[in-house]
């Protein structure tokens, strides 16, 4: 049956070729959160690599087009949440949908198309040519998320979320090395089974894949046991109001928006122990409440002397020639004391294109385009990843939405934090697959820094995670609620804290190096 199926796609061409590997991207993509299909990634990718190794080392125009039209297929369905967005004020923004998803699709496909190529002119087979697909997706999956501001969603790595203690292996070498071994082990199974290639390379293809249940025990050792205990007088209160778009900026709410949040963070604690830090989610009240002598003296009010509250809202630098049109907006986090002084500034550096900033506004303007949040102009952006410090809790970094799926530059390195906050308004994007992703990311990144996260989303999913990436507590999306819980400590740095991609720079190398010394040999 594999054999029938095997020459079924050497004898692909054109337009079905093409077909085909759009189906297999998106049958890859279901392995990501929340549907966890990863079994599929070991039919999808050995599928397409069959379909790679039918066409010659001259076929570089097709090379590319395979790998386009499979990554087309993966991110248009990884993507598809993003179309949510446009749906909240579709009168104005529904006919942007298909460009913005699409595009997006397509723009990052080119990496896929490009690693093809790669792949090709290195006129490897078999065994040699799965090492060397795995070295070039891993490349330019580090380089989507770094050239034009980066985009990394749904990288296959995040496949291992639905794959148990595997996903321990983020504390070594990070989602980019996550997407080589996921590549790596779909890609070298079907190796073993087939008499025709080499003895030897079966072995090796053996000895790859045994790396896979090797790494789910690590996982499972590291876990075994990992007690986390709390940090000693620190408990967070974090408030999910459940507003909906469309009610959230509409003027009339603005009132009732406020009190809803200062009722919800005054609420008897749940866990019997008091209150010390509140976490509301992203752009929670819908003023500037920094400017507010009204609205502070009310937060002063709820804190009291002990307590704080960390919450994410908009924040303007007025223009020092006293033109409105030229002051600068920024996304930021602010921490109020119990006098209503603000504490804590960080303003957010990674801005979203289309929703914060309109990319090539030169060209897309004059033809209809619009961001997605309207502010007048685009979002400043901040200088970078800060640690703070907050009366009554150990050092903490911030961060704000999207930003939390950069492996990189997450924390200041020359002062790491003790623990991560993160806000977020996931409510433009309802109940679809891209919060749920969202919060994945964000648990691998705990993973990966060794540090304790808390939370706060507008609709959902709020959460308190462990340095081990465990949920400690969630709320479900459409709920409102709070969470009372205590603080988990966080590890030491582990190797991906301390060393960033150095073991993935040095693995690729590896891969390459052995596939090129196969190919000589066979």
């Amino acid at each position: 049956m594999m054999i029938r199926v095997t020459d079924f796609l050497k004898t692909l061409s054109g337009w079905r070729r093409g077909c085909v590997a759009i189906f297999l991207g998106v049958a890859a993509a279901l392995s990501l959160p929340p549907y966890d299909a990863w079994p599929l990634l070991f039919v999808a990718v050995p599928g397409v690599l069959v379909m790679l190794e039918a066409l010659t080392r001259r076929d570089i125009r097709k090379s590319f087009l395979l790998g386009w039209w499979f990554g087309f297929g993966y991110f248009l369905f990884a993507f598809h949440w993003i179309g949510f967005a446009f749906l909240v004020n579709a009168k104005d923004y529904l006919w942007m949908m298909p460009f913005a998803v699409g595009g997006l699709s397509a723009a990052m496909a080119i990496y896929w198309g490009l690693a093809f190529t790669c792949v090709a002119m290195a006129g490897c087979k078999r065994l040699p040519m799965v090492l060397i697909f795995a070295a070039a997706i891993g490349v330019a999956e580090i380089l989507r998320g770094i050239l034009f501001t980066g985009f990394p969603w749904a990288a296959p790595g995040l496949a291992v979320d639905g794959m148990g203690a595997l996903a321990q292996t983020a504390s070594l070498w990070g989602m980019a090395g996550l997407t080589m071994f996921v590549l790596l082990w779909s890609g070298v199974w079907p190796l073993i089974l087939d008499g025709g290639v080499k003895r030897s390379q079966r072995i090796t293809a053996a000895l790859i894949l045994l790396t896979l249940p090797l790494s789910l025990m690590w996982g499972s050792w590291r876990l075994h046991d990992a007690a986390v205990a709390t940090v000693a007088d620190v408990n967070i209160r974090i408030v999910q109001p459940n507003i909906s778009q469309d009610d959230k900026w509409r003027g009339e709410n603005m009132r009732g928006i406020f009190d809803q949040l200062l009722e919800m963070s005054g609420r008897p604690s749940k866990n019997g122990k008091a209150v010390t830090h509140v976490v509301w989610p992203e752009s929670a009240v819908p003023f500037l409440i920094d400017e507010s002598e009204r609205g502070r003296a009310e937060v002063a009010q709820l804190l009291g002397a002990n307590r704080t509250l960390i919450t994410g809202t908009l924040r303007r630098e007025k223009s020092s020639n006293g033109n409105s049109d030229d002051d600068r907006i920024y996304n930021s986090v602010l921490a109020f004391d119990g006098s209503g002084t603000v504490a804590a500034q960080y303003d957010k550096w990674r801005l979203v294109p289309g929703g914060e900033f309109l990319p090539f506004e030169w060209m897309l303007k004059p033809m209809g385009f619009r961001k997605v949040v309207t502010v007048p102009g685009s979002f400043a952006a901040g200088l970078g990843p800060v640690t703070f410090s907050l009366a009554g809790a150990p050092p903490v970094g911030f961060s704000i939405c999207y930003e939390a799926i950069f492996p990189d530059n997450l924390v200041d390195v020359k002062n790491r934090p003790a623990w991560l906050i993160n806000v977020t308004n996931d409510g433009w994007f309802g109940n679809s697959t891209g919060p749920y992703q969202h919060l994945s990311q964000l648990r691998l990144r705990a993973i990966e820094q060794g540090l304790s996260i808390v939370r706060a989303a507008n609709t959902g999913v709020s959460a308190v995670i462990d340095p081990y990436g465990r949920y400690v507590e969630t709320l479900p999306i459409g709920h409102e609620g709070i969470i009372d819980s205590g603080l988990p400590q966080s590890l030491p740095p582990p190797p991906f804290a301390r060393f960033g991609q150095l073991f993935v720079f040095m693995m690729v190398l590896v891969l390459c190096a052995t596939g090129f010394v196969l190919r000589i040999q066979s």
